[in-house]
């Protein structure tokens, strides 16, 4: 119905972002925050991955895609980081722990392609990020021991269940894994990490009732739900063809029967036409105006859009609802819990891994910026260390 061709582009545009950060840290994956990454990336799968949203997303909606929905770029970004950790991973499952490294893994004329030839292209390639990744896991586990957290799989339920609501629907939600190669299963592996990292950070967390109602005072709007219509529409090209149809239908034929039969659109034709339930806003306003005049039951008269000429049929309504505070109290604290811990965590990964022991041959500089590892690997400050240890003794 609408050209959305500009929303298709702006939301590619935030996935992209999304995708390219590189932190050198685990963050907690903020629903309001569509552009922040949970893992430290390489830049080279960050533009493979991006390159192929840009190549599968469509120049132009049907009627059927124009109906309603929220944006998911949020949710994508966060699916696309668990796709590109994945990819980038399986540097440590080609190396063997011993030997074998001359085995082949390929041949060319002959010529062999050594599992040590594979290994060390794809540490040139992502070695040093995947190991920070490796490491700031083992970090978090670590403190999460101490913190004795434990995630259930009814922990990670929840937290599949708040990413599949930055999507328009369930249906979205499983495309967009599917188009980045992933699983639920898969994605439940990380959304652990950040209910760990939730979980020990939510104790430092405060929110307060007056937090809860400001919350819920400036944003009620975006918590309402506006009137919507559900219906059935039949495309065509040419307004001859759509007179003739309006016809049969007076006469009594059956709408959804000719919408298979008859109608162009590829994308709701198969059931009858249906675009289901849509708001205003959504649609071309010509179509729209004259949906939303209709009774229900009731079939329009030739509509004309730039897709064509529609004979429209309202099949449902729906009231606008505004839910109260009590309603979406619980809602609110999540949300505001999620974005507490999401300005908590960069500090304190950075602080985990000041006070932690870091050996890291891929990348020694970065393994010297933790005092403990450069305490550890210096004598001058062992010795400085154990003088400060007996001087505080005495």
């Amino acid at each position: 119905m609408e050209n959305k061709d500009s929303q298709h582009k702006r939301e590619n545009e935030e996935l992209d972002t999304a995708a390219e950060q590189e932190n050198q840290q685990y963050v907690y994956e903020d629903d309001n925050k569509d552009d922040q990454a949970v893992d430290a990336l390489q830049d080279g799968k960050d533009e493979e991955v991006a390159e192929e949203e840009r190549e599968q997303a469509p120049t132009s909606e049907t009627p059927a895609q124009a109906a309603g929905g929220r944006s998911g770029s949020g949710g994508k970004a966060w699916i696309a980081v668990s796709a590109i950790l994945a990819i980038v991973l399986i540097i440590v499952l080609i190396k063997p722990p011993f030997g074998a490294g001359d085995k082949a893994v390929a041949t060319v004329n002959g010529v062999k392609i050594t599992k040590d030839k594979l290994y060390d292209s794809l540490v040139d390639q992502g070695g040093k990020s995947t190991l920070d990744n490796m490491i700031t896991q083992e970090l978090i586990d670590q403190a999460a021991e101490d913190a004795k957290v434990t995630v259930t799989e009814a922990d990670v339920d929840k937290e599949i269940e708040n990413l599949k609501k930055s999507f328009g629907s369930e249906d979205e939600f499983n495309q967009t894994l599917a188009q980045y190669g992933m699983t639920v299963d898969s994605l439940r592996q990380d959304a652990e990490v950040q209910v760990k990292i939730r979980k020990i950070l939510e104790p430092k967390v405060t929110v307060t009732d007056d937090d809860i109602k400001k919350y819920y005072d400036e944003n009620k709007a975006s918590m309402s739900t506006p009137e919507q219509i559900r219906a059935s529409h039949i495309l065509v090209a040419t307004k001859e063809e759509a007179e003739d149809i309006l016809k049969q239908l007076k006469a009594g034929a059956d709408f959804a029967t000719l919408a298979k039969e008859k109608s162009t659109d590829t994308g709701t034709k198969d059931n009858g036409g249906d675009l289901n339930f849509f708001a205003k806003g959504s649609m071309e306003p010509a179509f729209e105006d004259a949906a939303f005049a209709l009774k229900k039951g009731e079939l329009s008269g030739v509509v004309q859009t730039s897709y064509g000429y529609h004979i429209i049929k309202k099949t449902d309504e729906k009231a606008a609802v505004t839910p109260t505070l009590e309603e979406k109290r619980e809602d609110i604290k999540y949300q505001l819990v999620t974005q507490k811990v999401s300005e908590l965590s960069s500090s304190w990964m950075a602080d985990l891994k000041a006070k932690a022991k870091i050996t890291n041959t891929l990348d020694p500089a970065a393994a010297e910026e933790s005092p403990a590892a450069s305490a550890e690997a210096s004598p001058e400050a062992s010795a400085a260390a154990g003088n400060a240890s007996t001087n505080a003794a005495k």
